[in-house]
């Protein structure tokens, strides 16, 4: 016979349960995802009608010289609210590759019971018309499996759509003309334009420009060019960014050294190549410390670290170290002198 177990002291409380209290989801605000929505697509369709009169009068798409207008012309498309169906192309195509990128995103959370919200975009007065988009995540990640997806499923719903578009837009683009208009804006293109400018049959475009820099892009084109660098930007591994969301999954131990290597690695390119990848360092040093705490175990599966070498071909197309020329910041400070 075993000892009688002896009575357990009144101090504790052995049969309480405990309490658990899970937080009821916030109210969707549906009226501010219109309200947003239909702000930036009125920004971008001013924006993209001037790109359109611009492209059917054989002038540069960033062309301001010509009726000194502003990067976002409202008055001008007003005047004649017929000028605003010239912006239809480029304003449906944009909205549809950063809708595409945050559906991505939103539909994942959705799988795995994460709660977020719907996009918020961004109307605001860029050569683009608008800041892009997001989705706020506002309920834990159960496992590194479900941070991984729904981390690299925005770009490759955003950059599909974008190739997409880019292959049915690039043969609508124009060459320039012997002696083409001044324009204050020169884009410069990632690997995948490349790639595609020498696939697809442009014997017509081929016969009259060498290169991507001789032509007037379609609208619809400058619409996919905005979705790669969407791409690149938000796979950039680092940070809350997608691309930090990626290398977390995979190695959260490395998350840190990444994102400072990373912010190093702007550095330079915002000194020499284009001033904006300072802004982008800063907003990683902001952020790139800290990370949402996601259960370290079970690691994630062999398919997705296959599936990260694809992000990583992604970012590798869709990089451009200078979207925009004369844009450094030596180049900067020497205009100032």
């Amino acid at each position: 016979m075993s000892d009688p177990i002896p009575p357990l002291p009144p101090t504790i409380e052995y049969y309480r349960p405990s309490e658990v209290y899970v937080p009821r989801p916030q109210k969707r605000r549906y009226w501010l995802h219109i309200l947003l929505f239909l702000a930036t697509f009125f920004t971008t369709l001013v924006v993209g009608a001037h790109m359109e009169f611009n492209f059917q009068n054989n002038l540069p798409a960033f062309s301001f010289n010509d009726d000194v207008l502003p990067i976002l012309p409202v008055d001008w498309a007003l005047a004649q609210p017929s000028r605003l169906l010239l912006g239809l192309p480029f304003a449906s195509t944009l909205m549809l590759i950063l809708l595409a990128h945050e559906m991505g995103h939103y539909l994942y959370c959705r799988y795995y019971g994460v709660y977020a919200t719907l996009p918020f975009f961004i109307p605001f007065p860029t050569l683009f018309g608008t800041a892009g988009a997001f989705i706020r995540i506002r309920s834990p990640i159960p496992s590194r499996n479900a941070l991984f997806d729904i981390g690299i499923a925005g770009p490759i719903a955003g950059f599909l759509v974008a190739v997409g578009v880019l292959v049915f837009a690039l043969p609508q683009s124009k060459m320039m003309p012997l002696a083409p208009a001044a324009s204050e804006v020169q884009l410069g293109y990632p690997l995948i334009f490349h790639l595609t400018w020498a696939i697809l049959p442009l014997a017509k475009l081929r016969a009259g420009s060498a290169s991507l820099q001789g032509m007037y892009l379609h609208p619809t084109a400058i619409a996919a060019w905005v979705g790669m660098l969407a791409t690149a930007l938000n796979l950039l591994p680092g940070g809350q960014l997608d691309g930090g969301h990626i290398v977390f999954a995979l190695s959260p131990r490395a998350h840190k050294i990444v994102s400072r290597v990373t912010i190093l690695a702007l550095i330079p390119l915002a000194i020499y190549f284009w001033a904006g990848w300072l802004l982008w360092a800063v907003l990683l040093r902001i952020t790139g410390m800290r990370h949402p705490i996601v259960p370290e175990w079970p690691g994630v599966t062999d398919e997705r670290r296959w599936l990260a070498l694809f992000g990583l071909a992604m970012l590798v197309l869709t990089l451009m170290p200078v979207p925009v020329a004369d844009g450094s910041l030596l180049e900067f400070l020497a205009r100032r002198r």
